[in-house]
Formats: C-alpha cells, structure tokens, sequence
C-alpha cells in the first residue's frame, strides 16, 4: 500500500449473467460489505445492460457501480456504443478503460484510451486506465519500458485531478490463474509510480495503483501488502461475492 491512499477493490464483471445474476451477485456484496468498507473502497463494474439492476439492488450503500468501457464520442451515430455522460446518467462514477482485452479484441490503441479517459472525465466519472506487458514483452526484459509507455500515451492531463486510477494486469496473467512474482509486481508499480511522478508531480504520489491479474482469496493479502499497490482490480473471483469481499478483506488488514 502507498501511506495515506486508502485501497480501492474493483470488481470486472466482464461479459457475464442476466440481470437476476447480477442483482443477485450485488445484493450478496452489500450484504457483506460491512465488515470492510470502514477501511477500503468498494466497486463493482457489471455489463452495461446490467447496471441498473447493479445499482438497484446495492440501493445506496457505500459500494460504487461502474462500467467496463466508453466511447470517446459524448453523443451522436455511433451505433452500439455507449457514451460516458450515459454512464454517469445510469449512476456510473467509475469506468474501466484500455483492459487488455479491448486491446486485444478491439484493437484499441493508447490514443484511443486517452480520449476516451478525457470523454469519462469530462462526464464526472472517474478513469480506471488499465496498463500490462504480453509474456513474449516480458520474456524480452520489454515490461516496465511497455508498461511506461502506455502510461504515457494514454493519460491525459487531467487525470490526476479527476482522481484517475491506473491498474497494471499483466496480459499473461488475465484468467490463467498464473500470477508475476511479488518482487516483480513490486518492481513494476514502483516504476508506475515514478513515471506518475515524473509527469504529475506531487499529485501523481497520490494516484491509486491497482493490481490486477489472477487475483484471488489465497494471494491478495500478500499482493496488497506490497508497496505502490493501493488495491485490486478483479476479474473472475469478483463473479462470487464471498471470494471478493474476501480480497477486500486482505485490503483491510
């Protein structure tokens, strides 16, 4: 953890459920929450057609709701797509951005990211901007130079004042249950943290870095524990409510 950021546990839902699963996955987190939420900020990132009934059955308790992705465009003929001032109007605060799977699947570059991060400030929500290295970058001594240069190219000015969030997941590690070692997390959110630093000053000290990749009941109080790294961003054990709340846990202390 960086002293005085208080964690941030993120749940990715991705593409799963009906609307009685996640009203039902949400109304479980809120019933759990309480053990947790005095120490650790909670979120869950349900699929689009899912967010209200997300919102509905959390019903004003202290866990935020967001979405999986924007378009940088706020209105207009852009079918299918979804804008962040539609989010914010949906009750949204939080919107994930650049998942190594919308990279991958949608060919989604760093410039794209970065305007569709100003999209979701400019709507009042805040960005979780996703970063992370291939195994074959990795292998290649690539990482932390890839992962800086994502950083770079898809921040934009604004997002620290927009109290912006950045989470480092490892494309190898998304959903095969292998996860970097501690040391190597370490390392790279401690270069995550300098290169925030280096361009927002002051400010970039108090950014939330969130590690994502693998995360689970049996490593996360170890993980958390580390330096730089202010909570999780969870991908498929945030699909049961008892194993997220159980990250969160590990947050707490």
């Amino acid at each position: 953890m960086t002293p005085g950021i208080r964690p941030l546990i993120a749940g990715n839902w991705k593409m799963n459920g009906t609307a009685r699963e996640a009203a039902g996955l949400a109304d479980a987190v809120r019933q759990g929450a309480g053990a947790v939420t005095g120490a650790v900020d909670l979120l869950v990132c349900p699929p689009f057609v899912h967010i209200h009934a997300a919102s509905a059955a959390i019903a004003f308790q202290p866990i935020a709701v967001g979405a999986q992705d924007c378009s940088p465009e706020e209105k207009g003929a852009h079918t299918g797509d979804v804008s962040a001032p539609m989010l914010a109007d949906a009750g949204c605060a939080y919107v994930i951005l650049g998942h190594s799977e919308r990279r991958a699947d949608h060919g989604e570059t760093d410039a794209l990211v970065k305007a569709k991060a100003e999209a979701a400030i400019a709507a009042g929500l805040v960005p979780i901007v996703c970063v992370g290295e291939s195994l074959a970058q990795r292998e290649a001594g690539e990482a932390e130079s890839v992962v800086a240069g994502q950083i770079a190219g898809s921040l934009p000015d604004g997002f620290t004042a927009a109290k912006g969030v950045v989470a480092y997941e490892p494309v190898w590690a998304i959903g095969t249950g292998k996860t970097p070692t501690e040391a190597d997390i370490a390392a790279m959110h401690a270069r995550m943290r300098q290169e925030l630093v280096a361009r927002f000053g002051e400010a970039g000290q108090g950014t939330r870095l969130l590690y994502g990749g693998s995360v689970k009941p049996s490593n996360a109080k170890a993980i958390l524990a580390l330096p730089h790294v202010d909570g999780a961003l969870v991908g498929g054990a945030s699909l049961v409510a008892a194993d997220f709340l159980a990250i969160a846990a590990g947050a707490a202390g």
